[in-house]
């Protein structure tokens, strides 16, 4: 099967980009939806919020597979055909990044840590392309997200240019308007 297609949507945070996506994936003739959820609730109003958006999610007919870390354990609930809205990488990264810090060893203090996540990262965005007709990837901007850390920004801004370096087409949503930037 050919590569489907790679669509990039970034932007700031509660910039609408989400909603931009799924409307994208809508208007797609794929049988099933697929939304890869990277969130996790640290605290009651993360937990509203996810519940919230896990009704959304099953009235609006989507089959949620929410994998906060290793994203490469999806891809056997993914099949040909499927359009897929991976939301978002700034949480992926934030989780995969300091994933053992409660044990005092988060991964961007363990030496390769992030190098294999990322090896990781680009294979399973490889696979997950080749199984599908569609693969929309949400992301917040770089300097707009509220995480504040050098490591982080520095693996955020690799990834993004990644991600447009292998995307059939990238978008930039400001204020819920999508703005084709490839």
């Amino acid at each position: 099967m050919a590569a489907g297609q790679l669509i990039f949507v970034s932007g700031g945070v509660r910039s609408g980009k989400s909603a931009w996506a799924e409307k994208f994936i809508y208007k797609t003739d794929a049988e099933n939806k697929i939304y890869l959820a990277s969130g996790q609730a640290y605290d009651a109003e993360m937990e509203e919020r996810i519940q919230r958006h896990r009704q959304d999610r099953k009235d609006q007919g989507w089959k949620t597979i929410e994998q906060p870390l290793h994203l490469e354990k999806v891809i056997p609930e993914i099949s040909a055909g499927d359009a897929v809205l991976w939301d978002c990488v700034t949480t992926w990264l934030a989780n995969e990044l300091y994933e053992g810090w409660e044990q005092g060893a988060p991964c961007a203090d363990r030496k390769d840590c992030m190098e294999q996540k990322w090896m990781y990262l680009q294979e399973t965005i490889r696979k997950i392309r080749h199984q599908t007709e569609l693969l929309v990837i949400v992301s917040n901007e770089v300097l707009d997200d509220f995480v504040r850390d050098a490591a982080y920004q520095q693996w955020l801004g690799q990834i993004h240019l990644w991600l447009v370096a292998q995307s059939d087409k990238a978008y930039e949503v400001e204020n819920g308007v999508a703005y084709r930037r490839k």
